[in-house]
């Protein structure tokens, strides 16, 4: 009967249905999105474990009809990776990557069908000229890890003399070697297991209240069907069948809501993740799982709300003046968490891993501690309110009667910022674990550019001084010194770098300096073989292997006399070098081969995309050298990857919010049509029936926020002292946290204005 009242009972049944549908639909999806996840993440690493082309620790191959020499060029546009590879197979057999039918020739490329159309467009005109190649193809899905990736293949030719093992190599197949496993980080398991509860609770928050739509009529429509015999056990599971039909029409709909996203999803990037929608396929479990959770749970949220509502045959006792909500049960939530989670405080990255069952139950109970406690202090606080303008007395006496209900429509934001609060918290706490700061002096240079072996130095140096955006060069080679022959292995070692004077000037305080001059340096860092290598008429050899894999003879130089002192000061990279300092006239005939360039940029920041001219000359002077950007700090990459996560899942979260929340103002206002146009009749302006709706609305979001904010600090001091950081506020973010709930609050309830507008028309109190 419950389930034909739902669809069969006239407009007001289907209507109720459809609400219940949308508010449960909106929160299955995300739900199956995130039992997705899982997989997403196992098919990009799947398909970047597919592709990888590197051989650390391997035996290079040798040259056979199916191999294939490889050189990673990956370089950044615009904040962007790019995913870049010069290949030059050596046989008919040489493996394809996946996702590339043939291998282009040299000057030619296959690119990812985003990168085809960033160089198709005018936002891509500094990219062509650093990739000068022709397309003529395209790599399929499977050579990808999403669908906004940036990557090519480039035919080149001579790689082979290059081959280095880091950024050049020989394979005779895809894929990782040998996998490795290592244990990861017991703070980053808890960041996951917070960021995932956190996330999905709001959902369940919002599911839970989306099956209470339209109670108070139900109710109603309950207490006739006393009146014709039914008894009060009857009258609850007719309610609970009526949610159940509302749940089922919402896993319909959260369905097709989520393979609609899906296909959505591929063609968006969220702070530079992007999927195909083949990825999100959600685990048969887990979707079992929350297909018979979510009716499951909504027959149980409304026998739960009936427990204290007294259905007669002439009316609903609840519309008399219900009794005081107690405080006394509420508090065992919160307090239950706390006792699950204070065992582990103090337990760090040392004590081994955190029991997640404590940690998901006791971060879960603290959450459900603010759905227990909001009804209640709204209650309190509203019942205190008094007298003022119109439309504040009659928000107020709203809430007076209907406090559970104001209570239950923010319940969701309140848990969504009380979690990111505690997130914000445990993140801003340990992030110094993971951050650590650069020794780099951006003051001297802003770029570094670690020139390959056989790439002259000087002349790389005047190619980037001509560079559009660059104001210094400062140009070094580094190489070592040994008491003996390399082959044999040197005893005693010590450092050299070459360069002009005003280069040398960085890394050290010189008396005087012109070209042929030699110096030798005192205070470097961990340099205690120099004072015995600098000794005149003492045969020293230089390091071939800075040559790279091609075979150079070893040079010998005799140290001479009249070197001078220099001290040691702090390179651009925070280093003291030690050992020889060599200008280009004072270097020995050959030893050129035997030394490498480490270039470093001044850069102009007033000319736009500086970094882009400097890129576009490195790919030109040398395809295999990675321009690095410096930057004030380091940070660990997986614990970014967490963090990026949970703003990417943050958001899909606050658009359920927004959505849910402007579902449940739509069904309060159809509930209230008679009253409003009652009052219309009665000649109260629609300003003041205006502005009542937006005080019913800030009241109980305000004492949410509030208590959001209590909860969400109390959380995130214990979760450092479980990690054993130190506990700090992050005020800025908590202001931001509460300052993002109030503001979808408040679009929400601007964006129900004009359906509360045409519901306030006297010819609302037509009835038949």
């Amino acid at each position: 009967m419950g389930v034909r009242f739902a669809f069969t009972g006239g407009r007001e049944g289907w209507v109720r249905a459809l609400l219940t549908a949308v508010g449960v639909g909106l929160g299955v999806a995300l739900l199956l999105l995130t039992t997705a996840i899982p997989n997403a993440l196992a098919a990009r690493h799947a398909r970047e474990a597919a592709r990888q082309d590197y051989t650390y620790g391997q035996k290079v191959p040798l040259r056979a009809d199916d191999t294939l020499v490889i050189a990673d060029v990956d370089t950044r546009y615009h904040d962007k990776d790019v995913r870049g590879r010069l290949v030059e197979p050596e046989g008919a057999r040489a493996p394809l990557p996946p996702g590339v039918a043939a291998y282009p020739a040299t000057g030619e490329m296959v690119v990812s069908p985003a990168l085809r159309d960033l160089l198709a467009s005018d936002a891509g005109k500094l990219l062509r000229e650093r990739l000068p190649y022709r397309v003529t193809g395209t790599i399929g899905e499977r050579g990808l890890i999403g669908s906004h990736e940036l990557a090519y293949y480039a035919g080149a030719e001579h790689l082979a003399p290059l081959i280095n093992r880091s950024t050049v190599a020989r394979i005779s197949e895809y894929g990782e070697p040998r996998p490795t496993s290592e244990r990861t980080d017991p703070v980053l398991i808890l960041l996951v297991l917070v960021v995932f509860v956190v996330l999905l609770m709001p959902v369940a928050v919002f599911i839970a209240a989306a099956v209470r739509f339209g109670g108070e009529r139900r109710d109603r429509r309950l207490a006739a069907l006393r009146l014709i015999g039914a008894d009060s056990r009857m009258a609850r599971r007719i309610a609970a069948g009526e949610a159940l039909a509302g749940s089922l029409l919402g896993l319909v709909l959260g369905t097709v809501f989520f393979l609609t996203g899906r296909q959505i999803a591929g063609s968006v990037e969220i702070l530079d993740i992007s999927v195909f929608p083949g990825y999100l396929n959600p685990s048969p479990g887990l979707a079992l799982l929350v297909a018979v959770a979510v009716p499951a749970a909504s027959v149980l949220v409304t026998l739960f709300a009936l427990r204290g509502v007294v259905i007669e045959p002439l009316g609903v006792v609840r519309t008399a003046k219900p009794a005081r909500r107690r405080l006394w049960w509420r508090l065992l939530p919160p307090l239950g968490g706390l006792g699950m989670l204070s065992p582990m405080a103090g337990q760090g990255r040392t004590g081994g891993d955190f029991n997640q069952y404590l940690v998901t139950g006791g971060v879960v109970l603290l959450l459900v501690g603010v759905t227990a406690l909001l009804p209640w202090i709204v209650e309190t606080v509203v019942a205190r309110l008094g007298s003022g303008p119109l439309a504040w007395q009659l928000a107020v006496r709203r809430l007076q009667l209907s406090s559970g209900t104001a209570a239950r429509t923010v319940n969701g934001i309140a848990v969504a910022v009380a979690g990111a609060i505690a997130l914000q918290m445990l993140f801003a706490g340990v992030q110094g674990d993971y951050t650590k700061a650069s020794r780099n002096d951006l003051s001297r240079a802003q770029m570094q550019v670690n020139l390959p072996p056989g790439v002259r130095t000087g002349p790389a140096a005047r190619e980037f001084a001509g560079t559009r955006g660059v104001r210094g060069v400062t140009a070094l080679y580094g190489g070592s010194l040994g008491d003996a022959s390399w082959t044999k292995g040197p005893e005693r070692t010590a450092e050299v770098t070459v360069g002009d004077c005003a280069s040398l000037r960085e890394v050290a305080a010189l008396p005087s300096c012109r070209d042929g001059d030699l110096f030798v340096v005192s205070g470097g860092e961990y340099d205690t073989d120099t004072p015995a290598l600098a000794e005149p008429g003492r045969k020293l050899f230089f390091d071939p292997s800075y040559a790279g894999p091609r075979a150079v003879p070893e040079v010998a130089w005799t140290v001479p006399h009249g070197l001078k002192p220099a001290r040691s000061v702090k390179d651009p990279t925070g280093v003291r070098h030690g050992g020889f300092l060599m200008t280009p006239g004072a270097l020995p005939p050959g030893a050129e081969t035997s030394v490498v360039g480490q270039i470093y940029l001044s850069l102009d920041r007033s000319v736009p995309d500086a970094v882009e001219y400097v890129r576009n000359t490195t790919a030109r002077v040398a395809p295999t050298a990675d321009p690095m950007l410096w930057a004030a700090s380091e940070q660990s990459r997986k614990f970014t990857s967490i963090r990026t996560g949970l703003f990417v899942g943050a958001a899909c979260v606050l658009a359920l919010i927004g959505a849910s929340l402007l579902v449940s103002q739509l069904e309060q206002l159809r509930e209230r049509r008679k009253l409003l146009s009652s009052l219309v009749a009665f000649g109260t302006r629609r300003r003041t029936l205006s502005l009542s709706v937006l005080w019913q609305t800030a009241v109980p979001i305000t004492l949410g926020l509030l208590l959001a904010s209590v909860v969400g600090l109390t959380l995130g001091a214990v979760l450092l002292r479980m990690t054993d950081a130190t506990v700090g506020v992050d005020w800025a973010s908590v202001l931001t946290m509460t300052g993002i709930g109030a503001a979808v609050v408040l679009v929400v309830t601007l964006l129900s204005l004009p359906p509360l507008l045409r519901l306030m028309r006297p010819d609302g109190l037509r009835t038949e």
